[in-house]
């Protein structure tokens, strides 16, 4: 082992989400205004309601809990940002200032009526699993009639190796094992060399677009992205991070966007196929 090995194998010496920041959102895609003036109205799939009222930059909202859901009812009125992934299909994603140890990222399909809500949440230090868990809701939205299927759990990235260009200088390889795991490799960049496996979860959202969510375990942070495979030469993702800071007490949170091509699939014998 040489001596560049030993310092990348140091986790100790890892970068912490905030020395990550910068630069990384140079391909982030502009914030929309398509929901400016409207207001959603979600219910989840566990029986809470959750009104959004959007302006051009901020969104209020009133969360009114199910029985049994242990959010608890809770409103805020918090900056966000708004990504098209399709036409009808949006990422919303903010940080609650009423519960700063939250994220929100709210898949709002405005032509099939469905919506996805991931809550993002920094918990205790535990030993058993990550720190910074992740919630998934699939809802529907008021006014409409859903149509399709509702958003759930798929196994369809598994066995792909995508590429994804974050900025010119940050470059990294996700390579998709099972329903639970994924293996990521920084290509390019202040992590070039570093690589590690963690959990992982996947949503059909649309045929051939996805979110796909992960949480680290050696930096306490997570993420939620969601995109379009469909042409899996040129795929376009948009996402956020959420975790703490390198002294590890101040949240930290922020927006990115990706290019991504796929380099290459792996076909398991039957009978050794961890998609089934």
């Amino acid at each position: 082992m040489t001596e560049n090995d030993m310092t990348l194998s140091d986790t100790s010496t890892w970068l912490p989400l905030d020395g990550l920041a910068p630069g990384f959102d140079a391909n982030k895609a502009p914030h929309s205004t398509d929901l400016s003036g409207r207001t959603v109205t979600v219910t989840n799939s566990n029986g809470s309601v959750i009104e959004h009222v959007f302006t051009d930059d901020r969104v209020r909202w009133d969360y009114d809990a199910a029985e049994g859901d242990p959010h608890g009812d809770e409103r805020g009125d918090d900056a966000y940002e708004a990504f098209v992934v399709d036409d009808g299909l949006y990422l919303v994603q903010f940080h609650t200032q009423a519960r700063p140890l939250d994220a929100v990222s709210l898949v709002l399909d405005l032509r099939t009526g469905r919506a996805l809500s991931v809550v993002t949440a920094i918990g205790e230090p535990d030993a058993h699993g990550t720190r910074v868990k992740q919630h998934f809701e699939a809802g529907v939205i008021a006014g409409s009639e859903p149509t399709g299927s509702a958003p759930a759990p798929t196994r369809a990235l598994i066995g792909r190796r995508v590429m994804w260009v974050y900025s010119p200088q940050h470059a990294y390889e996700h390579i998709y094992l099972s329903p639970q795991w994924y293996t990521w490799q920084c290509l390019a960049g202040p992590e070039k060399g570093l690589a590690d496996t963690d959990e992982n979860s996947v949503y059909e959202i649309r045929p051939g677009i996805y979110v796909f969510a992960w949480r680290e375990k050696v930096i306490p942070c997570a993420s939620v992205t969601i995109a379009d495979h469909r042409d899996v030469r040129s795929i376009r993702s948009h996402g956020s991070l959420f975790g703490l800071d390198e002294t590890g007490t101040v949240p930290t949170f922020f927006t990115f966007g990706a290019y991504g091509r796929l380099i290459s699939t792996t076909v398991h014998p039957e009978g050794y196929d961890p998609a089934l």
